[in-house]
């Protein structure tokens, strides 16, 4: 895999190079701030009809009001979706696919990150249920929507904890242990595992599935975490928050990938120097890599998910 996109061609995409979408239906969960937001911002300035998923419909409709004032002429709607109830995603997902035509792109954008010991609906550890398994389910709900439409997109977001992933999936509860970091590097690992294994699957009906990473960006992530950051870990943020960029750049790469026609399935893009600059080919963990890793992530996701399909 290359480290620029192309040789011959212009090296600092943005958000200009992104092409009209009129007519396009794009689905974005996490949408209400940082990477999700900037996301559903430059793809409404280009025409497109985004649907924002959010915990709530007022982070929704509050992110709208401000896209809208921005933009008077931007086309949205509100979605309400919990990532940590399977049965709420796939409600969801049947509810959207039976008042939609078609849906052109799917940017599984949401995430949580070193939360407490927390379990889903389903008893899940928290970060593998929501950044992983409620994205996965959404995907497959949504694939026959997406058949309808040639070239549609699949962009699930990762990070470059992915490699500090470990394979095996065999504490997938939590039940053994919990360690917040590791528990969520899993899930950053499962995010491009699963964007690679699905592109192989679809490969005959004209969906492509990409994987992208931010860098090291300013978004709610770190603001978010319950309990607050330890004064260690907000010292370090402190301390490399020079080098982090804005969450405007941050979405550069999934843009890229959701968008450009040089962008193509299988790929995993993120930013020019890996933590910060314009979007790029970039390096994927070499479990992602494997097949038969891959197929045993598939299978046991699948074992999870099945009964809400």
């Amino acid at each position: 895999m290359t480290a620029t996109i192309s040789k011959n061609k212009k090296s600092n995409w943005g958000i200009s190079d992104i092409p009209d979408l009129e007519g396009k239906t794009v689905f974005i969960t996490g949408a209400n701030s940082g990477l999700g937001y900037y996301t559903a911002k430059a793809l409404a300035e280009k025409n497109a009809h985004v649907l924002l998923a959010c915990r709530s419909l007022e982070k929704a409709n509050s992110a709208i009001e401000k896209l809208k004032s921005l933009n008077p002429e931007g086309k949205f709607t509100p979605i309400e979706l919990d990532l940590s109830d399977l049965n709420n995603v796939s409600e969801i997902g049947s509810t959207i696919s039976s008042r939609l035509d078609k849906l052109d792109l799917l940017i599984n954008n949401a995430g949580i990150m070193h939360p407490p010991k927390t379990l889903s609906a389903q008893g899940f550890e928290i970060q593998f249920a929501v950044n992983h398994l409620a994205h996965m389910l959404l995907t497959m709900k949504f694939l026959p929507l997406m058949e309808k439409e040639e070239n549609s997109r699949i962009v699930t977001v990762t990070s470059g904890a992915q490699f500090f992933g470990k394979v095996g999936w065999n504490n997938l509860k939590a039940e053994k242990y919990y360690n917040k970091w590791e528990s969520y590097a899993n899930s950053k690992l499962a995010n491009v595992m699963f964007a690679l294994e699905i592109n192989e699957k679809l490969e005959k009906k004209n969906i492509l599935s990409l994987a992208a990473h931010p860098g090291i960006a300013k978004t709610n992530l770190f603001s978010a975490q319950k309990p607050k950051p330890s004064p260690i870990e907000t010292f370090s943020l402190e301390l490399f928050s020079p080098i982090f960029q804005s969450a405007e750049m941050g979405a550069l790469p999934q843009l890229f990938a959701a968008t450009s026609p040089e962008a193509k399935g299988g790929e995993h893009y993120g930013p020019k120097f890996n933590f910060r600059g314009h979007p790029k080919l970039s390096p994927t963990s070499p479990f992602a890599l494997n097949k038969k890793e891959r197929k045993n992530l598939w299978e046991k996701s699948m074992e999870i998910i099945s009964s809400f399909l």
